[in-house]
């Protein structure tokens, strides 16, 4: 397939040649133990390609938000588990007499340069600071789509500062974006869930001239039943944003968008697990109930319409999933998509903090085509906005 950037395929020979790797390691820890390596192993295919091609691996990272040196979020720590994870030593290399580190690593060793927000021109893309890293490489490899976002310069100067290719992740999360927007098989379905349609605003102005079903849940649906004139009773709602889910509605009418909203659903007079509850029509809602789930009726049609779309993206819960049994109805879709994504029919793609956290609830996140790791990245390309990282990648 023709694609707008340079992968490793297009590398050639790079025994002997120092490669700058963007990775994301931005990864939770507690008590100096990493309690989830999603992102780490996202990094594994294309550093271990890298070293068996002989090439000398320098792994820039951030990690948190210091503003200068700060011990305690040192990439040291990281070292250990990165060397377990991947089963092959790795160099920890700080900034102070870095040139000399580099110097000595020999073809096949990886090493994980110190924190790149030590710098305090990083996240203003300081020429200085790209200068400075670009002469420790060759050649430059961004494989953190999560931080593509962001011009700084680890990961939008140094593409213009040396040969620029994506990593084998970047690869995949952009491969799987174009399936998914940028040249989809139709229909197309999009989930946009979340608590505020003021955070999504952007998103679903973009998507209703993109796909044929917008299917609208968590709070913000809220938002959109008020401006049709229901009474959400306590429910989360948003009710100074009508005008503006009225004329998002109208611009889907426009594009021959259908917008689903729930028609029947989960409520309850108090938020906490597993409280009584009551699934009522959306026009039964009491003035001290809460909506809180998508009905099972809604859940089903919505499931349908899944069966009748050959494309989805996913980004946010349909209900307040965190809170059982208010998960029921993200479960339930999920699990359908999923079903269509094994069976061939359905090309699914998600992204979010709280959408994977949801998919992995359902136990469903390994069966759809593909699942970002990437927040805000994802967000603003379901905005339809470039990302620096990725245009400082195109050809």
């Amino acid at each position: 397939m023709s694609r707008p950037f340079k992968t490793l395929d297009d590398m050639g020979d790079v025994h002997g040649k120092r490669v700058l790797v963007r990775e994301d390691l931005n990864v939770p820890m507690a008590d100096g133990q990493v309690t989830d390596d999603t992102r780490m192993r996202a990094t594994v295919p294309t550093v271990t390609e890298l070293a068996d091609r002989g090439a000398i691996v320098l792994v820039l990272a951030h990690f948190g938000r210091p503003k200068g040196p700060a011990p305690e979020l040192s990439l040291a720590m990281l070292t250990r588990p990165y060397e377990q994870l991947l089963g092959r030593p790795v160099r920890y290399v700080d900034w102070e007499g870095d040139a000399a580190a580099v110097a000595m690593l020999q073809p096949g060793d990886i090493a994980l340069l110190e924190n790149t927000r030590f710098f305090g021109g990083e996240e203003k893309n300081d020429p200085a600071v790209v200068e400075r890293m670009a002469a420790l490489g060759d050649l430059y490899v961004n494989d953190a789509f999560s931080a593509a976002h962001r011009a700084h310069a680890s990961t939008e100067g140094l593409a213009h500062a040396l040969p620029a290719f994506a990593g084998r992740q970047m690869e995949a999360e952009l491969d799987a974006l174009d399936k998914a927007l940028g040249s989809p098989e139709h229909p197309v379905a999009a989930v946009v869930g979340g608590a505020k349609v003021s955070t999504k605003l952007d998103v679903l102005q973009h998507l209703v001239a993109r796909v044929d079903h917008l299917i609208i849940g968590g709070g913000m649906a809220n938002t959109f039943l008020a401006a049709r004139g229901v009474n959400v009773g306590k429910s989360l709602c948003e009710h100074d944003l009508a005008s503006t889910a009225e004329a998002i509605m109208a611009a889907a009418d426009r594009a021959g968008c259908t917008v689903h909203l729930p028609y029947d659903v989960v409520v309850a007079t108090e938020f906490k697990p597993n409280p009584a509850t009551r699934t009522v029509n959306v026009h039964e809602v009491g003035a001290d109930e809460m909506i809180l789930d998508v009905g099972p009726a809604a859940t089903e049609a919505l499931g349908d319409v899944l069966k009748n779309c050959r494309t989805l993206v996913w980004n946010g819960p349909l209900g307040a999933f965190e809170t059982p049994p208010f998960d029921a109805a993200t479960v339930a879709l999920a699990k359908t998509a999923a079903a269509l994504t094994q069976d061939g029919s359905l090309v699914s793609v998600a992204g979010g903090g709280d959408t994977v956290a949801a998919l992995n609830q359902a136990g469903v996140a390994a069966d759809f085509t593909f699942v970002s790791t990437a927040g805000g990245a994802f967000l603003e390309w379901m905005e339809g906005k470039a990302l620096p990282g990725v245009a400082a990648l195109a050809r």
